[in-house]
């Protein structure tokens, strides 16, 4: 409906086909200017008094309204505003709001001088296992721990205390790597060993970092294989995550989305206390709740017969 041509991909994801949002985030800003929406810049929101309270480059302003959607974002993106300033504003006109923490964020390592050269490799085919959830997405190793794909996908339950696995084999079953590891190792170096069993250095580097102590038989060494333990050092900063949990509460809103301690007032987005892995998951949420806000501020409004309001010059 905005002009913008699209492709499904393998995932059944629907990406635009230049992939790229800015041609589409402009055709979205001028189908609302076309409809009567006004932008209003640098405004930011100080408080609550007989309306809403803002600091403007002309100066404060009071704006008054019949329904407001609030869509102010989470914690995870300070630098482009999304800094959870709001928090202290509905908290103190009685919001119960759960604290902000990271999501979709990558998980400090205390790495061995021996990882040095791998600093930035990817880790593809193998699995991630943290409590009843696996994770196949490859990740990446950096400087300050992992990151990455697969790592977002179990990343809550993760950060939530559960431990996590690496299985170095995923394709692979127990037995057959019995066999594997039965090879006389013969002259070869351990890391020359387990490469040609592994075939890959990736692998190997990871198993040497976290093997130990290494077990002397070929079952004890295809059990480790399967179930590498990760000693990772809890998450990074939520200044650093792609996105946020915690915010507003199931239960300081109701069905539509209206604060129950704000009549009138809706909100959406990553403001609320929910949370999804990338891959396009966040971004259909914010759509959705958004959708939701707005289409119930608009019946209060049409219910209580409030008048348009005209455009301000």
């Amino acid at each position: 409906g905005l002009g913008i041509a699209v492709f499904t991909g393998s995932t059944g994801r629907v990406f635009p086909v230049g992939m790229k949002a800015s041609p589409l985030l402009r055709a979205w800003l001028a189908r609302l200017d076309a409809r009567g929406v006004r932008l209003r810049t640098r405004w930011r929101w100080t408080g609550l008094e007989n309306g809403f309270l803002f600091e403007t480059p002309e100066g404060p302003r009071q704006v008054s309204a019949d329904v407001a959607v609030l869509a102010l974002g989470g914690a995870s993106w300070p630098r482009l505003g999304a800094d959870a300033a709001w928090v202290p504003l509905l908290r103190d006109a009685g919001v119960r709001i759960a604290p902000f923490r990271p999501a979709n964020m990558g998980f400090r390592v205390d790495w061995s001088p021996a990882m040095n050269r791998h600093l930035g490799a990817a880790v593809k085919g193998v699995a991630l296992r943290a409590g009843e959830m696996v994770s196949r997405g490859e990740w990446v190793i950096g400087r300050q721990g992992i990151e990455g794909g697969g790592i977002y996908e179990i990343a809550a339950v993760i950060r939530d205390g559960a431990g996590v696995r690496l299985d170095l084999a995923p394709d692979l079953g127990p037995d057959a790597l019995v066999r594997r590891f039965a090879r006389p190792r013969a002259k070869l170096s351990l890391g020359n060993w387990l490469r040609r069993i592994l075939g890959d250095p990736i692998k190997v580097a990871l198993m040497l970092e976290w093997g130990r102590p290494f077990p002397g038989d070929a079952r004890g060494w295809a059990m480790l294989a399967k179930s590498v333990p990760m000693p990772l050092g809890g998450p990074m900063p939520i200044e650093g995550a792609i996105s946020s949990a915690g915010g507003v509460t199931e239960a300081a809103i109701t069905p539509d989305l209206e604060l129950r301690a704000l009549p009138n007032v809706f909100v959406a987005g990553e403001m609320l206390d929910w949370e999804a892995p990338t891959g396009g998951y966040l971004l259909s949420g914010c759509l959705l709740t958004g959708r939701m806000a707005g289409m119930a501020a608009s019946t209060r409004l049409i219910e209580a017969g409030a008048p348009l309001r005209k455009r301000q010059p």
